[in-house]
């Protein structure tokens, strides 16, 4: 391998001048400070799900393309009606197989769902209401009094007119999304690829599941916990394993995972003491700044950059390490593939508990169930505190947020609750 040093990036984005960041200025940094990598290409419709779009689409036409009826009835004029009406049934319309003359006045087609609305016919009488019956080998149809003009017809454009914007550049593609896409009859789009992710651990006592445990040791989680939240976003992942606390070893193997990953991602390792050969090592071979956050759990974060690729330092502790995924790492992420990044919604809950005194300055995300008192949803906080509990991830809903500035809280109270699955996508 070319040992070589990489050469440092010659803007370092991620320098700030010290402090304490509060959350909502950390979070504007870090979308201002980064730019979309991800290069564009052609998707399959079909392989698209997940996907990011790189070009909005536009509907080609209007959708519907055509008028067409909403319910399986009877075509008219709605001028042929008045009051109760009898007309004769001179054809059958179905989807896919259009009535090929205009309608006539005083008569009446057999039409069903989603076909196209003859020439000359603007309402659609439920099959229902209607009564079919055959007088001297001719097909008639009596139709109730009170019709309304334009009943059961869909018009051409109701959905989505021609020219519009069907979906936004920057979109993560949902099912619903490509849904609206195939109705225009697009077979492919843009869409970004990929990002791909290196994920490291590091340290002498980190063991992975499966190997014999031994005195010292501390199995690996958070390599797991962090590639099952990769899992749900558009990135590959390459395990890099666990690198010994050694540091050419951490040098050589950053050196090499930033030569073709845009992001590398790591867990704990990232102080300063003598043996952190993680934040050395990023030193070494281009920038690393230790952001400070005013946030509970997960204080210290690193950024930094090796040639072209961005690092990200998360805290050890795998409470701290899966909320400062979903605040930092995510919108990090969206910007740097191409997508769209919107805060998760917050849902506003009476609480179920009360504090009467908190140390303010800090925005603080708990673990929070939700729990229903007489009727109401409310927000109640997991019993246990300590960014080392995976239980009160798992035994939790989602995250109660405190704002800095709140002081004390009583039973009752509205706060701010973020359900996890509101982060996930």
């Amino acid at each position: 391998m070319n040992k070589k040093t990489a050469k440092p990036a010659q803007n370092d984005c991620f320098a700030h001048n010290g402090g304490l960041m509060r959350h909502d200025d950390a979070i504007k940094m870090l979308l201002a400070r980064t730019r979309t990598v991800s290069k564009t290409a052609y998707v399959a419709l079909g392989g698209a799900a997940g996907r990011v779009l790189a070009a909005p689409v536009i509907a080609p036409r209007p959708i519907p393309a055509f008028d067409n009826a909403a319910m399986d009835g009877y075509a008219v004029a709605h001028d042929s009606l008045n009051g109760e009406t009898q007309l004769p049934v001179t054809g059958v319309v179905a989807a896919g197989h259009p009535l090929e003359r205009p309608l006539k006045a005083g008569e009446a087609v057999r039409i069903f769902t989603g076909a196209k609305m003859p020439e000359g016919a603007d309402s659609v009488v439920m099959q229902e209401e209607a009564q079919a019956f055959e007088r001297s080998g001719q097909q008639f149809v009596t139709l109730p009094a009170g019709v309304k003009k334009g009943a059961n017809r869909r018009l051409a454009g109701e959905d989505v007119a021609r020219g519009a914007e069907l979906v936004a550049k920057g979109t993560r593609l949902r099912p619903q999304d490509i849904a609206a896409i195939a109705s225009t009859g697009a077979g492919e789009i843009e869409c970004y690829a990929p990002l791909k992710v290196a994920l490291v651990s590091s340290g002498d006592e980190i063991i992975r599941p499966g190997e014999v445990f031994r005195p010292g040791a501390v199995y690996d989680s958070n390599t797991f916990l962090l590639n099952a939240l990769l899992g749900s976003l558009p990135v590959t992942v390459t395990d890099l394993g666990i690198l010994p606390d050694r540091f050419d070893v951490v040098r050589d193997a950053l050196e090499e995972a930033a030569a073709n990953h845009d992001l590398i991602l790591t867990s704990g390792g990232s102080s300063q003491g003598d043996e952190d050969h993680m934040s050395a090592a990023v030193s070494a071979l281009g920038s690393l700044n230790m952001w400070r956050l005013a946030i509970k759990p997960g204080k210290p974060l690193g950024f930094g950059q090796i040639g072209e690729a961005v690092f990200l330092g998360l805290p050890g502790n795998p409470v701290a390490a899966a909320v400062t995924f979903w605040l930092y790492a995510r919108p990090l992420l969206a910007r740097m593939g191409g997508a769209n990044w919107t805060p998760p919604r917050r849902l506003f809950l009476p609480s179920a508990f009360d504090m009467p005194g908190r140390k303010t300055g800090r925005r603080e995300f708990m673990r929070g169930s939700l729990i229903e008192k007489d009727g109401v949803l409310h927000a109640d906080r997991y019993s246990r505190d300590g960014s080392g509990l995976i239980s009160s991830l798992r035994e939790s809903d989602g995250l109660i947020e405190l704002p800095e500035e709140l002081a004390s809280m009583e039973k009752g109270d509205l706060l701010a609750f973020i359900p996890y699955e509101m982060l996930a996508y």
